[in-house]
């Protein structure tokens, strides 16, 4: 392998990696603008291991817009990262795909004086389709495979 190959495997790495992060960012703000951005044209999403919808990124933006609601406070945590290209038309590294384990602590809205303990917190496993496009690495596919939740009260 050449350092020019490694070094763009590196940049694609890196790429995919900050995808992912602000896929976290946009649903943890509320910016459905931004998440919807993160997608290609045709991308989809697949919540309903996680009592959510499935469906293309409107219809998914949507739905976490109004489910999000009651919760002042969100925060992904997507960890343990595991990322592979794939091929398409013979050009190494045009798709990819990044299975990664998260945990989701959410504070209910009018709870800021409670202790500290979130509200409600879930977890289990991302599965991101993830394509190269001419505006750089998108979405194409996301899947949730919710493992466990905890509710208080």
């Amino acid at each position: 392998m050449t350092q020019r190959v490694e070094f763009a495997t590196v940049r694609d790495r890196l790429a995919v990696d900050a995808l992912i992060t602000d896929y976290a960012a946009a649903v943890d703000d509320g910016d459905w603008a931004a998440y919807r951005a993160l997608f290609t044209p045709d991308g989809r999403a697949d919540h309903r291991s996680a009592g959510g919808v499935e469906g293309d990124v409107e219809q998914v933006a949507a739905w976490f817009a109004e489910s999000t609601r009651p919760f002042a406070m969100r925060q992904h945590l997507i960890v343990n990262r595991r990322l592979r290209f794939g091929v398409l038309d013979q050009a190494a590294g045009d798709t990819a795909e990044m299975r990664a384990d998260y945990i989701n602590p959410m504070r209910r809205a009018g709870t800021q004086d409670a202790p500290s303990a979130p509200d409600f917190v879930c977890g289990g496993r991302y599965v991101f389709g993830v394509l190269r496009t001419d505006d750089g690495w998108r979405l194409h596919r996301v899947a949730v495979q919710e493992k466990w939740r905890r509710t208080d009260g």
